[in-house]
């Protein structure tokens, strides 16, 4: 790292927190910190929600995954396949549901549907989950930050996390959003930068060199039931659209920008946008990594360098070694721009649902302080538990990834028949649930060779089947499906079947393979 390379990032930081101060002014409201006053465009919207998908930790390990871990490479592209066909199942069936809401907490609904017991259950799960796994985020990103900056990992933790605790106690959701959309903007420009760079420099023989093996796609001779393949098409297509439904809609990270759109038609409109935009950002780090796959074999101090450490050195290693000065700059501000992203919509959703759920205060009728205060409280926990993460507790690390897997599916139940169905009251819908949750953690404890993806299925099915035996089938209302949308993603999910599926044989076509 040079001077120049510091002073981009100062620039950036700079930049990021004048910005949030501004925007801390025309502040008052709960409203005005948690949803923007409810004035946010689709496009706005789906840039931000795009940004949080792309974390520190998919930055460097996808491209980590594709190139050298054991039974990686492009198949990592199946799990965008599941995308658009979620997005139509959110439209259709559970936006007009959320979207009921008045407050800044999407639980509202399920107190509107089961009763207040239902609602205060689900936004518990909520907290648990969601603010353990901001300390785990912070943590991940801090592994990644640590090697490119020359720090110690705890002191990536302070560096990423104090910034993303100043900025969004600042600004509220409005700064998330413009700072995910300029976070978004550096890490796929920086990408698409540093795979010219290679090419630039290394020329073809990089392209000839890729690993044709890294190159599959599609991988259909596996059900991940047993054998512990998580990467095989029929988990990371049925398991992704139930974890995307969920994580979306039922999801208060996620779907609390969907509160904030402006109308109806800007909500559906950020998640279209969405569905469209992500496949080609995806891509992109992955093909990537194949680049990177192939300057391993024609570079052989690079190859050197990388001998003995982890895959997910790869990204840090090649910064450090290939890229010039500035360049190095511009990656290092997107890994932490990734890092913050995914860490800033977690703090703000859990202070919206502290304030809502738990202590019961309607946005409007808070004060955009109180919420600062709650985010701050969040953030610094983050802090403390990413901290603790870092002394060594594995296990527990292990155990907060099974209970985030395990959560999607039952949530998802409980949101989709209340939304669909006048099926359910609050009693069944809490046992359903808990069905939902024991049933995953013990498939995670005695079925070790399953894919994870599987317990987005098992838990959405077993809490669906549970809630209807207690209470019954009841027909919900009339559907509406806005045909011009729904056709948008059914044309674009056949487009990326395509894509995907041609991807082997263009790419050995251009290595001469």
């Amino acid at each position: 790292m040079t001077t120049a390379d510091y002073v981009i990032l100062i620039a950036y930081f700079a930049a990021i927190l004048t910005v949030s101060a501004l925007i801390a002014r025309r502040q008052r409201s709960g409203d005005d910190f948690f949803l923007a006053g409810r004035s946010m465009h689709g496009r706005t919207l789906a840039l931000s929600i795009m940004a949080n998908q792309a974390s520190a930790v998919s930055l460097v390990g996808a491209p980590a995954f594709v190139a050298l871990q054991a039974g990686g490479g492009m198949r990592w592209l199946q799990y965008e396949l599941a995308l658009p066909i979620a997005m139509i199942l959110v439209i259709v069936f559970l936006l007009p549901a959320l979207r009921s809401v008045t407050g800044a907490s999407i639980y509202e609904f399920a107190e509107l549907r089961f009763g207040a017991g239902t609602r205060q259950l689900l936004s518990l799960v909520f907290l648990v989950s969601r603010g353990l796994a901001a300390g785990v985020i912070l943590y991940a990103s801090a592994l990644v930050v640590s090697p490119v900056l020359g720090i110690s990992v705890p002191a990536a933790i302070f560096v990423t996390g104090l910034f993303s605790v100043a900025y969004c106690t600042l600004g509220g959701i409005l700064a998330d959003i413009w700072s995910d959309i300029a976070q978004l903007a550096i890490l796929w420009v920086g990408v698409l930068i540093s795979a010219i760079f290679v090419l630039a420099r290394a020329g073809s023989d990089v392209v000839r060199a890729i690993p044709l093996e890294r190159t599959k796609t599609i991988v259909v001779d596996s059900l991940g039931l047993t054998d512990g393949n998580s990467f095989a098409l029929v988990p990371m297509l049925l398991g992704g659209i139930i974890l995307y439904m969920s994580y979306y809609a039922c999801d208060q990270s996620q779907a609390q920008r969907l509160l904030a759109a402006s109308s109806d038609e800007e909500a559906r409109r950020a998640l279209v946008l969405n569905g469209l935009l992500r496949f080609p950002l995806v891509l992109t780090y992955c093909l990537f990594g194949l680049l990177l796959a192939g300057l391993l074999r024609v570079d052989g101090d690079f190859a050197a360098a990388m001998a003995g450490k982890p895959a997910d050195a790869l990204v840090p290693t090649f910064i450090l070694m290939w890229l010039p000065a500035g360049m190095k700059g511009l990656l290092v501000a997107a890994i932490l721009a990734a890092a913050m992203s995914s860490l800033d919509s977690a703090l703000n959703s859990l202070a919206a649902v502290t304030l809502e759920d738990l202590v019961r205060i309607r946005s409007s009728n808070q004060s955009a302080w109180l919420g600062r205060g709650v985010t701050l409280a969040w953030g610094l926990s983050a802090i403390a538990s990413a901290l603790i993460f870092a002394r060594g507790t594995t296990g527990v690390l292990q155990l907060i990834t099974q209970v985030g897997s395990a959560v999607y599916g039952p949530v998802l139940a409980i949101f989709l028949i209340g939304a669909a169905t006048r099926s359910g009251n609050g009693r069944a819908a809490a046992v359903a649930l808990m069905a939902g949750l024991v049933t995953n953690l013990i498939l995670a404890r005695t079925v070790p060779g399953m894919s994870p993806l599987w317990w987005n299925v098992t838990g959405f099915f077993i809490s669906s089947a549970t809630l209807f035996i207690l209470a019954g089938f009841q027909r919900g209302g009339e559907v509406v499906v806005p045909k011009q949308q729904v056709a948008v993603l059914s044309a674009a999910a056949a487009v990326m079947f395509l894509v995907v599926g041609a991807l082997p044989p263009l790419i050995a076509w251009a290595a001469g393979g």
